[in-house]
């Protein structure tokens, strides 16, 4: 049996295929989401899922949340406050410090799978060894490895990693729609956000166009309405600057502000009281116009009671919503469809429920979303039914994902060769053969990169490795390179000498250790740079040709030149001097031009050279 597992930022959940229909599996309290919450006490083991949760309030210093925000990324990149302590050094993978030791992201990870297995076995009354995780869609290589290795920890055989929105597809039963459709998936969750663009095929689904930042979601703004609180029922009375002894101090995340309050920093068991507050009454003001928020005791003997409404909440939020915006409409262009030409858009994750979301998404998409089943939920099932299809307990349909961005390999002259273009469907395997540059050359350096722009350096480098092969003059050496990106979504590199068939092969995973924000940079900026980038191409290839042609020319002048006619030596002269004017100049479509005028131009002069090497070889 396989089991299906959505690993999200605030809860959990797994299910299984029972009589050909998926089942979300319950814990023995009989509570099907399970709180992505690890709670490390002074002695025993930690405490996982709701019980760990409960002690938030009291020992938030020892109690690990939101650690999806976490996985697969590096020290400096993190932006999130939490209450408990970070450890690493900068550009480092981020840790955890809990207690005497410090834990990955994906051993806490894996302690919430560990719970979500020991629960289904329970439910079962069966050992469960292998498993589906979902992931956001816009997860990079890095986030995709650890999230595996995280189910390894846990004792699973990962068979499958699957993006969340296209598993949630098959759960809203969208494989049962006409064939052509397309459907919007918009996914906000409590820590990433993902729009996915479908199309159903003959019961194929395949991803049209992605999109989205792993770093927005719920949290955000329950960070924003953490800081009202603070400001509204704490301030007055936090300039005495209140420290609980040896526990470590969070501030909530705020905006300068005019009498230098802004760096104020708050007890961590008061931070996560104001939290669970925030928490609550963001979830009663989807259905409720107004809460009255009460916090008792919240600083010794004092405590708070304040009211809230709805239209306050989505003041806050607004701002942080609207983000979503720039990433619909990126995915609906890159899919290359209007809004009138989808089926169906459905919603996915918890903040899903906020009227202001639902809004939003009509207003972008101009159709009231599909709002048919629990949004904490579809992403579990769809993991669920993804089991049931790799296991065969579902038939007639399949999941075809797609890469975000381009990928490929530096060339000389430092141009990006794309191997792998963006959007292509996965799982993929495509190559090229290249050749070394420079005579007597042994080792050809291998360096990945992914992104959208044409010069390498303003790309993304994924890693890199040398071949070596038997010195070769210029141009005669081949080796083919190879991309592999598997249905997982992790890319494999492979590059072979064709001669002596010695190969290396490289697993990508340290992969793109950047914010989201810089994938959105990345993606504006190769539309804002695009004719800039081009004109750098056609200059760096043009000059390559120059710096093969100019010496060449020389060459053959010094011997077979005395064979030509004055006027054919002139026009060569005035060919040369023209390359050297561009070149000199830095003007690419000119250079272009001036190169194949020099082409052209020694034409004749090419041909006396072969006639002379003929004649020599003829000896």
């Amino acid at each position: 049996m396989i089991v299906g597992i959505d690993l999200g930022t605030t809860n959990s959940l797994i299910g299984a295929m029972d009589a050909g229909f998926p089942i979300l599996l319950a814990d023995a309290d009989g509570e099907r989401l399970t709180p992505s919450v690890v709670h490390f006490p002074a002695s025993g083991e930690p405490l996982v899922g709701r019980a760990a949760a409960r002690t938030r309030a009291v020992d938030s210093e020892h109690t690990v949340y939101s650690i999806k925000r976490f996985i697969g990324r590096r020290v400096g990149e993190e932006a999130d406050d939490v209450s408990y302590p970070l450890a690493g050094e900068k550009g480092a993978p981020v840790r955890v410090r809990m207690r005497d030791r410090d834990y990955t992201p994906e051993e806490i990870s894996a302690l919430v799978l560990k719970k979500l297995r020991v629960d289904a076995e329970r439910a079962l009354d069966t050992e469960i060894t292998r498993a589906v995780i979902t992931v956001p869609a816009y997860f990079n290589d890095a986030q995709r490895n650890a999230t595996k290795a995280a189910g390894e920890l846990a004792g699973f055989t990962v068979e499958r990693i699957v993006n969340e929105p296209t598993a949630a597809a098959l759960a809203y039963g969208l494989d049962k729609l006409r064939d052509r459709a397309k459907i919007a998936v918009f996914d906000l969750g409590g820590g990433t956000f993902d729009i996915s663009i479908l199309e159903l095929n003959q019961g194929v689904f395949q991803v049209l166009a992605t999109n989205g930042n792993t770093r927005l979601g719920g949290d955000d703004i329950d960070n924003a309405l953490i800081e009202k609180l603070r400001r509204d029922a704490l301030r007055p009375r936090w300039r005495r600057g209140i420290e609980e002894d040896g526990q470590r101090a969070s501030r909530v995340p705020t905006s300068p502000e005019k009498d230098g309050d802004a760096q104020e920093r708050i007890p961590p068991s008061i931070f996560a009281r104001l939290r669970e507050a925030a928490i609550v009454a963001k979830h009663r003001l989807s259905s409720e116009e107004s809460v009255t928020i009460d916090l008792p005791f919240i600083e010794g003997a004092q405590s708070v009671s304040l009211t809230l409404t709805r239209a306050e909440l989505e003041t806050i939020a607004a701002p942080i919503v609207e983000k979503t915006r720039w990433h619909c409409r990126r995915a609906l262009a890159d899919a290359k469809l209007t809004p009138a030409e989808l089926d169906d858009v459905i919603l996915v994750g918890g903040q899903t429920r906020m009227p202001l979301v639902r809004r939003l998404v009509a207003e972008i998409f101009g159709r009231e979303p599909n709002v048919s089943q629990n949004p904490d939920e579809a992403v579990a099932l769809g993991a669920t039914i993804q089991a049931g299809i790799l296991s065969g307990a579902v038939q007639n349909v399949v999941l075809l994902d797609i890469t975000p961005l381009s990928l490929g390999i530096e060339t000389f002259g430092g141009l990006m060769n794309v191997i792998i273009p963006r959007n292509s469907t996965i799982p993929i395997k495509t190559g090229e053969m290249f050749t070394n540059a420079v005579a007597g050359q042994q080792s050809m350096l291998i360096k990945v990169l992914q992104g959208e722009r044409e010069i390498a350096r303003d790309n993304w480098p994924l890693g890199e490795f040398t071949l070596d092969f038997e010195r070769a003059p210029k141009g005669q050496a081949r080796v083919g390179v190879q991309f592999e990106i598997d249905a997982n979504g992790i890319l494999h590199v492979l590059a072979r000498d064709t001669k002596t068939g010695a190969e290396k092969i490289v697993q990508v995973s340290s992969a793109i250790d950047v914010s989201d924000e810089a994938v959105e940079k990345m993606l504006e900026e190769s539309l804002e740079h695009a004719f800039e980038d081009m004109s750098d191409r056609v200059f760096t290839e043009a000059k390559l040709k120059s710096d093969e042609l100019l010496p060449a020319v020389r060459a053959a002048l010094q011997k077979v030149g005395d064979q030509l006619t004055d006027e054919e030596r002139t026009q060569i002269s005035a060919a040369n001097a023209e390359v050297e004017a561009a070149l000199a100049a830095g003007e690419p479509h000119r250079l272009k031009r001036a190169n194949a005028a020099l082409d052209e131009a020694t034409q004749r002069l090419a041909t006396l050279l072969i006639e002379q090497a003929m004649k020599a070889g003829g000896r």
